[in-house]
């Protein structure tokens, strides 16, 4: 993941969708992959341009009411986690979150400050900041 590093400007929502597809080409499984910034920041959109980057077609929704989205794709699977809900971080371990993470899986987490403790080290994260109409993505790992 040498080549991810640094901050760059992406210009508008297609430009978000292409960086996730551009990660596609480069993240291999098992990788975990944080997502922090604020709501509207485009994370469920940068998951979703690393789904169509690997080939998939349909619906690719936010998991914002269900915690966990599961996309079986031809190499493996991918779980969308978004934690904004979560009340206590311990409510990972009801959800048994721990099997999620014993799998040769790509995962990617959004708000991941909620379940500390109970999340194991990234191999990336990854932060999306609102930028004048588009999003500046900073790679910190």
């Amino acid at each position: 993941m040498s080549e991810l590093s640094g901050a760059i400007i992406l210009a508008d929502e297609a430009a978000t969708e292409a960086m996730g597809a551009h990660l596609a080409s480069v993240l291999k499984s098992p990788c975990i992959v944080f997502l922090e910034g604020e709501l509207g920041a485009g994370k469920t959109t940068l998951v979703r341009g690393f789904l169509r980057g690997v080939g998939y077609t349909a619906s690719v929704k936010s998991p914002t009411y269900t915690l966990v989205e599961i996309y079986p794709l031809s190499s493996g699977v991918l779980y969308h986690f978004d934690l904004y809900r979560l009340t206590q971080p311990e409510e990972l371990e009801f959800m048994g979150i721990r099997d999620y993470f014993d799998q040769d899986a790509i995962i990617f987490v959004e708000w991941p400050e909620r379940g500390l403790g109970f999340l194991p080290k990234p191999d990336l994260i990854l932060e999306l900041q609102t930028e004048n109409t588009g999003r500046k993505l900073i790679f910190k790992s």
